[in-house]
């Protein structure tokens, strides 16, 4: 990181104007939130329960977790933030708040989720929230965003873990149930910052950040979009074919991975120009709907047993 941004160019030390939505916003809190929901499917879909109070304590603990790690991505990413639009106003690059404050924020803010968790929960949902947060902070920000064009797609099982760590929580196992909720993770996050790459790909050129588009080029990039959501459709709808997810979610499942199919195909047709960008941006701000759709149905049906049970086809 560039010590610009701990120092003045006349050597006087920049004091931080940081607020509390600064420090806030370090933790990306949409990101936080879907994490949050991820969690809790997974404690609902998984054999057994969990008393309210632990599974309260446990889910602030993973979303802390889950907002350090992201704080930690922005300190690294600081000096890449400042050379993007998307990412130029965040509170380090724009100077609101110091490096030195978001490593520490972000450092204590691990170490004590972490401990929380293994103290209300169990000690594999701990070594689960430290793995991640590591996964995150370390082999993904610092290893494979700067290195590999697939840093996405390995990248994206940081954000796949929470489902297994919320089944841990109530198991202290980890099983099949959120082994598939990771899968559909998993797989929905290329298409999902593919779409945004491609509109973004000057931007990544700029920073130096080996994005599918920038480096394979965008036909390549709108290939596998179709492919990974051409995969993720199907693999969506197998919570309700093993027996833990219904009726309800089954609809969903399959109406909105048609719509996820139809707007990438739609993305791989259209190339160039305004009709292009707004393929991208709608199946960017789609797939968001989708997994939160997917997740939100799980909880309502697993969570507040409103769930018609369908017979099970596999398992």
């Amino acid at each position: 990181m560039s010590a610009a941004f701990e120092t003045r160019t006349d050597g006087a030390a920049l004091t931080s104007t940081g607020e509390a939505r600064d420090f806030f916003a370090l933790l990306k809190p949409r990101v936080m939130s879907l994490v949050v929901i991820t969690a809790m499917a997974g404690m609902a879909t998984a054999p057994g329960s969990v008393h309210p109070v632990i599974a309260l304590a446990s889910l602030l603990a993973i979303a802390v977790g889950a907002g350090a790690s992201g704080c930690l991505n922005m300190w690294y990413d600081a000096d890449i933030d400042q050379l993007m639009s998307r990412t130029a106003k965040r509170p380090i690059p724009s100077g609101r708040v110091l490096p030195s404050e978001a490593l520490a924020f972000g450092l204590t803010l691990s170490i004590g989720s972490v401990l929380v968790l293994g103290l209300v929960a169990n000690l594999l949902a701990a070594a689960m929230l430290a793995f991640t947060i590591f996964f995150y902070a370390v082999v993904y920000s610092m290893w494979l965003k700067r290195w590999t064009p697939q840093n996405i797609v390995i990248g994206g099982a940081a954000g796949a873990f929470p489902p297994m760590i919320g089944e841990a929580v109530v198991t202290g196992d980890l099983g099949v149930h959120s082994i598939v909720l990771f899968a559909i993770i998993f797989l929905w996050t290329p298409p999902h910052f593919w779409a945004l790459a491609l509109v973004k790909a000057a931007d990544y050129g700029r920073a130096g950040i080996p994005m599918m588009p920038n480096v394979a080029g965008p036909a390549a990039t709108r290939r596998q979009i179709v492919l990974y959501t051409l995969i993720m459709a199907p693999v969506a709808v197998l919570p309700a074919l093993m027996g833990f997810a219904g009726l309800a979610y089954l609809v969903v499942s399959v109406a909105s991975g048609l719509a996820m199919i139809v707007l990438s195909l739609r993305v791989w047709r259209r190339t160039e120009g305004e009709a292009a960008t707004k393929a991208c941006w709608s199946l960017f701000g789609f797939s968001i709907l989708y997994l939160f759709g997917l997740f939100a149905v799980l909880l309502v049906e697993n969570g507040l047993g409103l769930m018609w049970a369908l017979p099970k086809v596999i398992g």
